[in-house]
């Protein structure tokens, strides 16, 4: 018999870390292999882990709620005709040249460090709450990154760089309050004082709801977001697409959406304008080849964001029901976690709401998020000077200023804005 460690597994690229939100198994528990044994949530998914052995669970080393980065042990499993696991002694060796590597750096440490100012939630959160100094801490993740584990070991060791609690939390999210509310703190800052009266209601956060804070904070402070708007006349597109929108269902058994159509043509203009389709990498910028479209669905608690693959080479038909089957896994809880991976740009269906207007954050790492505001009839002046009623929407760009400026965005909403008021039944096929 051999006793095996189940890791924190990465659910999607740019994920560090993860929080197991349920045990699905108890000690003593016989598991096998690819059975499910917890339930991990990320920025990005919500996820069951399954087992990579057959086995009788051992110890939960990881508690409910607990956030721990990818690569660390969860779990451990008793297997037959297993490998050992590292014995003590050396992971004991292992975890105080650890310790060393994340205390204070000396005069002599001139290796460059890209991720050293990559702090995740976790970090951001520990480091307030025991006043370190993230500059006087060496991490040993990838390129200087630091890790929870550095700081946890420091704390154990009581050797603190400490500093004022300004110089370790990050810029707080400006927020405009509506009656009398108070600042939404950061992840590394306390938890304000509010005062409670009789008829409040008090709601846990969940921890999606932890996640979706943690990732649009990140967004937020990382990515100086810029902001543009262009107005479409959809006037042709609603008259096409209502003209057969009936046939289309009883032939296709789903419906033909506005939405369909939108991403159509902004996967059609990412193809001519591949500047946007690119994403922030620190020293360099990633232009990515495949167009892969993630689209917001919203649940009553939480946000997700699944992903067209190859929106490009898809007709308005293939689309509209890649739209409905992501929903629908979303709004079913069948989604897996590769289907919200290796989004290259958001277009975010805001319209749906009745929203005319909004400023989307970002979906970090990419560069840009398009919001489709609500289609709505208003008088335009047309260009032989007559007014009319037309059909009309607005499309609101917000953009990482590092990887995009104006006049390449600009030209972009110029070119989804025409193909939409374009669209037609001799411009645009639906199969």
């Amino acid at each position: 018999m051999a006793i095996e460690k189940m890791t924190m597994p990465q659910l999607g690229e740019s994920v560090t870390e993860g929080t197991i939100s349920k045990w699905l198994v108890s000690p003593g528990d016989h598991v096998n292999k690819y059975d499910p044994i917890a339930e991990v949530m990320t920025d990005k998914v919500n996820a069951e882990v399954p087992s990579s052995f057959t086995g009788i669970i051992k110890e939960l080393v990881a508690k409910e709620d607990e956030t721990l980065a990818v690569g660390e042990v969860i779990c451990t499993i008793e297997v037959e005709n297993g490998k050992a696991s590292t014995a003590p002694s050396e992971k004991k060796s292992g975890e105080e040249t650890s310790t060393k590597a994340a205390t204070l750096p000396d005069a002599t440490t001139s290796l460059e460090q890209p991720n050293k100012r990559r702090y995740s939630p976790a970090v951001l959160r520990l480091a307030g709450e025991h006043n370190i100094n993230l500059e006087l801490v060496n991490g040993t993740g990838g390129g200087g990154r630091i890790t929870r584990k550095d700081l946890q070991q420091i704390i154990d060791s009581g050797d603190i760089p400490t500093a004022p609690k300004a110089e370790v939390v990050s810029p707080q999210t400006e927020v405009k309050p509506s009656v009398t509310t108070t600042p939404t703190p950061t992840p590394s800052a306390p938890a304000p004082q509010v005062t409670t009266q009789h008829g409040d209601i008090e709601i846990p956060v969940t921890g999606v709801r932890k996640a979706i804070a943690a990732n649009m904070l990140r967004s937020k402070h990382e990515a100086p977001h810029a902001w543009t708007m262009v107005e479409v006349d959809v006037t042709n597109l609603v008259n096409y697409r209502n003209s057969i929108k009936g046939e289309f269902k009883r032939n296709e058994g789903f419906n033909l959406t506005f939405f369909a159509f939108f991403v159509k043509a902004v996967a059609q203009a990412l193809k001519e304008f591949p500047q946007i389709n690119s994403m922030w990498a620190g020293d360099k910028i990633i232009q990515k080849k495949a167009i892969n479209i993630s689209i917001a669905v919203a649940t009553e608690d939480a946000l997700f964001v699944p992903v067209i693959k190859n929106a490009d080479e898809l007709t308005v038909k293939g689309i509209a029901r890649e739209i409905t089957e992501l929903a629908n896994k979303v709004r079913t809880g069948k989604l897996k976690s590769d289907e919200m991976q290796g989004g290259t740009f958001t277009v975010n269906n805001t319209g749906s709401f009745g929203s005319v207007q909004s400023m989307g954050i970002i979906n970090y790492p990419q560069a840009a998020i398009l919001q489709v505001e609500s289609i709505v009839k208003r008088p335009v002046v047309l260009n032989d000077n007559m007014i009319a009623i037309r059909d009309m929407v607005n499309l609101c760009m917000s953009l990482d200023h590092r990887v995009l400026d104006g006049l390449v965005c600009g030209r972009f909403l110029a070119r989804v804005k025409e193909i939409l008021e374009n669209t037609s039944k001799d411009n645009t096929p639906i199969y």
